[in-house]
């Protein structure tokens, strides 16, 4: 399999945390939750959604499941900020050196606070995005969490998409 310097980044970044994965990439695509769970042949609740938001200015990555929709206000109330708002397309390449659709939960380009939200934590393994449109990886998500320091909470709307 070709490499992309993506791949590699995230596979290090998750090796230096102590998570042992393996990328995994899909031709057919992996840009959207319902994409990335036909894909592997998991419940799309078992998808890791890493969504960018700026926080008072500030970049954050939040993680919910495929299945949920993040909920802005729960999210601005866990991080104490004012101001919670969808990061831009620039914004995400900026803070995390992915582009929308294969930013993964963790390798970015500069250390970004990181939320969970709870409903991940109550499958055995969930999927993330590797770093690009087509590349995901298998973890548990409670390994995952203390493996990024991410901080767990309510964000999701459950069942919004």
């Amino acid at each position: 399999m070709e490499s992309h310097p993506n791949l590699t980044r995230v596979t290090q970044a998750a090796g230096e945390l102590g998570v042992s994965i393996r990328v995994e990439r899909f031709p057919e695509g992996t840009r959207t939750a319902q994409e990335a769970a036909r894909a592997v042949g998991c419940d799309v609740g078992q998808i890791v959604k890493s969504l960018v938001f700026v926080a008072d200015g500030t970049p954050v990555v939040a993680l919910v499941s495929g299945a949920d929709r993040l909920d802005t206000a729960r999210l601005a109330s866990v991080l104490g900020a004012r101001d919670v708002r969808r990061a831009t397309g620039d914004e995400v390449r900026a803070a995390t050196g992915f582009a929308i659709g294969g930013v993964p939960p963790l390798g970015h380009d500069w250390p970004l606070r990181v939320v969970i939200d709870r409903r991940l934590l109550q499958h055995a393994q969930v999927w993330a995005a590797a770093g690009l449109p087509d590349a995901v990886f298998k973890v548990d998500p409670r390994a995952l969490t203390r493996a990024i320091g991410a901080t767990e909470a309510e964000i999701a709307l459950v069942g919004g998409s």
